[in-house]
């Protein structure tokens, strides 16, 4: 049955309580995957392959068995840098010596002027697909990827802040079936065993779920998009895959780039922190956006809760989200994050937060 369920998991005793892992199945496989996925971005710009080490180790102590990584990290991509995280949780696997005990979810780039991964602009064809998972299946030093997810589609739509609206490209692309086909093979050959969306839309998602279908190919059993306080867009149109289709979300940005943790309001910039770094926070830093933020924020501390805390329960107790991407770029960000499972928010608050997003709902699609 597709849904969550309860796997005790002792993280911690702190006298009154046991902290649990919760784990959820992946679409309607048989794999279970904590509802706590590690997402290891940083890892390669942000985070040493040393803190990368220390973070895969926590995590796992905690019970997360569920890792996210990608052909183009770490973040923000470039040509010296891509593949870092792969490579950093390749060495990982390879001196801890326990690849089997992870599910392990990795990205092909999708349409790109990126020439730096194969020579040319990357697109979701059987050359560059097969060409992609050879290079991350020697990087992460496995012979097999528990979950392969498109990172963006082939067609050119709005991604990564575009707004609500859909603006029509008129562009050749390749055709779904085709990329289908070619993951198709992979999974005959042993190399991936499922398949997943990221930054997808219904129409995307209902034209993979047709193919497959239709043609006997691989049927998706996640879509990567972001959702967090700040933009809930998915819950119009995509969560009722979930329920019908048996695709649940793998959702991105819980803290909305960190923005939600209010360590950036009224311009501030803290040392070593993403936005500082590398200035990639535009979609967040409108006058509509830092007020809201500041409502959040103020909310949490009403409770007396770590912001990052309450946004992060948020998205772990939504019904169609199979399991909450979380990143981290030090060991005290990481243990609230992961601590987060283990906090439920009440009516009380939910309330409250339902009253603050239909007063200005998704101020950052």
């Amino acid at each position: 049955m597709f849904g969550s369920t309860f796997t005790p998991y002792i993280l911690s005793k702190c006298f009154w309580r046991v902290i649990i892992m919760e784990y959820r199945k992946l679409g309607n496989t048989d794999i279970d995957v904590s509802v706590i996925c590690l997402g290891t971005m940083t890892w390669g710009q942000q985070n040493t392959e040393e803190e990368g080490f220390e973070q895969m180790d926590y995590a796992v102590d905690q019970g997360v068995n569920f890792f996210d990584t990608a052909e183009l990290y770490s973040i923000p991509p470039m040509e010296d840098t891509q593949g870092s995280t792969e490579t950093i949780i390749g060495n990982w696997f390879e001196k801890r010596g326990n690849r089997e005990k992870i599910i392990l979810a990795t990205k092909v780039a999708g349409r790109s002027g990126m020439k730096w991964f194969r020579g040319g602009e990357t697109r979701l064809d059987s050359d560059n697909i097969t060409k992609a998972i050879e290079g991350s299946l020697k990087r992460l030093k496995t012979d097999y990827v528990d979950l392969y997810q498109l990172h963006w589609p082939d067609r050119p739509i709005n991604l990564f802040g575009g707004g609500l609206s859909y603006k029509h490209y008129d562009l050749e692309s390749v055709a779904i079936e085709e990329t289908l086909k070619v993951l198709g093979d992979l999974v005959k050959e042993g190399k991936i065993r499922y398949v997943g969306l990221s930054n997808e839309t219904p129409w995307g998602l209902s034209e993979f779920i047709k193919a497959a279908e239709m043609h006997d190919l691989p049927k998706v059993v996640s879509v990567q998009n972001a959702y967090n306080l700040l933009n809930r867009i998915y819950e119009s149109g995509m969560s009722e895959f979930h329920h019908r289709s048996q695709v649940g979300l793998l959702a991105y940005s819980p803290l909305a780039q960190g923005y939600l943790t209010g360590k950036y309001l009224d311009g501030a910039r803290p040392a070593g922190a993403r936005t500082t770094l590398f200035e990639r926070g535009q979609r967040y830093e409108t006058e509509q956006a830092e007020e809201i933020i500041r409502k959040y924020v103020n909310l949490a501390n009403e409770y007396s809760m770590d912001p990052a805390l309450m946004a992060n329960s948020f998205v772990n107790d939504q019904d169609f989200v199979t399991s909450n991407i979380i990143g981290a770029t030090t060991m005290e960000q990481l243990k609230i994050a992961v601590g987060s499972i283990d906090t439920k928010l009440d009516e009380e608050c939910l309330k409250k937060i339902e009253e603050i997003h239909y007063g200005c709902p998704n101020p950052c699609p």
